[in-house]
């Protein structure tokens, strides 16, 4: 969901010219009105946090300036939760990006994958299947309303995108 979302948000911005570099594909330019490096660990889901390590020591950077976009089994489908830092919870690339970097404290916006329905037992199966029909509508806005709360926490503040986008829309 992370990398379907930053997608989402260059081609809006007509970012097209991904570089790899290292364990990361990044691309650069204007979002929201400011210079932004948007990435793409190419790393296993659970050691995405070496790329972002890398990333830092090459361009260091307050790891406030940071936002993960990732996707979040505890979250009901198509569900969009932003925070201004917190836990790894049950996520482990998460955990991964919070031991590289050696905080909490940076933005991010999970996407809820849950199930409409129950019938998965093994979390890693699941979200390696593609999603199913019926739960594509959901999984499509859901991209492009963490692609707005992007946008948001890049014009306005991570606070602002919160009240925006964490209420259940209508």
């Amino acid at each position: 969901m992370g990398f379907r979302v930053v997608d989402r948000l260059a081609a809006r911005h007509r970012l097209a010219a991904w570089t790899r570099r290292g364990e990361r594909l990044e691309v650069e330019g204007r979002v929201a009105g400011r210079p932004t490096l948007l990435v793409k660990p190419l790393t296993f889901m659970n050691r995405s946090g070496l790329a972002l390590a890398a990333l830092a020591r090459e361009e260091p950077f307050d790891p406030e300036e940071l936002v993960a976009v990732y996707d979040d089994l505890d979250l009901p489908l198509g569900r969009i939760r932003v925070r201004p830092g917190g836990s790894a919870g049950t996520h482990n690339g998460m955990r991964s990006v919070i031991e590289r970097l050696g905080t909490t404290a940076f933005p991010r916006v999970r996407v809820g994958i849950a199930p409409l329905s129950g019938g998965w037992r093994d979390a890693t199966e699941f979200v390696l299947r593609p999603f199913r029909d019926k739960e594509r509508e959901e999984i499509d806005l859901a991209e492009e309303r963490a692609a707005d709360a992007l946008e948001c926490i890049l014009r306005e503040d991570v606070i602002t995108a919160m009240n925006r986008y964490n209420p259940e829309p209508e």
